[in-house]
C-alpha cells in the first residue's frame, strides 16, 4: 500500500508594505477640529524616529551622518526627563506634562498632555504678553 504525503510551500509570502502619509498640520481657520479629524480617519499617521531625521536633515541641510546621533541622544534625554516626572517646555513644540503613570508587564504608559501656543494664519507662532 503506497502512502502519500503533503508538500508544504517552501517559499514564505511576504506582507506588502505598509502605505505610510504625510503628516498635515490643520490651519487655524479649518471648520473641522483636530479631535473628529482623528476619529473620522482611518489610519493614524505615525512619524518613526528614521522619518524624523529625514525631515530634520532636509530642513536644516546638515548632513545624514551628522543628525542621526545627536536625534537619538535627543530622544534619550527627552525621555529619561519624562520617565523622571520632569515638564518639557521646549517651543515650539510646547509644554509637555506627564498626567498618569500605568505600569504594565512589558512597557510602562505615560498619559501626557502638550499645551501649544495658536498658529498664526501665516503658520508662525502668536507672540503673547506674559500674564502679570
Amino acid at each position: 500500500m503506497a502512502t502519500t504525503t503533503k508538500k508544504t510551500p517552501t517559499s514564505i509570502k511576504k506582507k506588502a508594505p505598509v502605505k505610510r502619509t504625510a503628516v498635515t498640520t490643520p490651519t487655524p481657520t479649518s471648520a473641522v477640529s483636530t479631535a473628529s479629524a482623528v476619529d473620522d480617519a482611518e489610519e493614524v499617521p505615525t512619524l518613526r524616529k528614521k522619518e524624523l531625521i529625514d525631515r530634520v536633515v532636509l530642513r536644516s541641510g546638515i548632513k545624514k551622518k551628522d543628525a542621526k546621533p545627536t536625534i537619538e541622544a535627543m530622544l534619550s534625554v527627552l525621555g529619561e526627563a519624562l520617565s523622571n516626572g520632569e515638564e518639557l517646555n521646549l517651543h515650539p513644540m510646547g509644554k509637555m506634562k506627564v498626567t498618569r503613570v500605568i505600569d504594565k508587564p512589558n512597557a510602562t504608559v505615560m498619559v501626557t498632555k502638550v499645551r501649544r501656543r495658536k498658529l498664526s494664519a501665516g503658520g508662525t507662532v502668536v507672540k503673547m504678553d506674559p500674564i502679570p
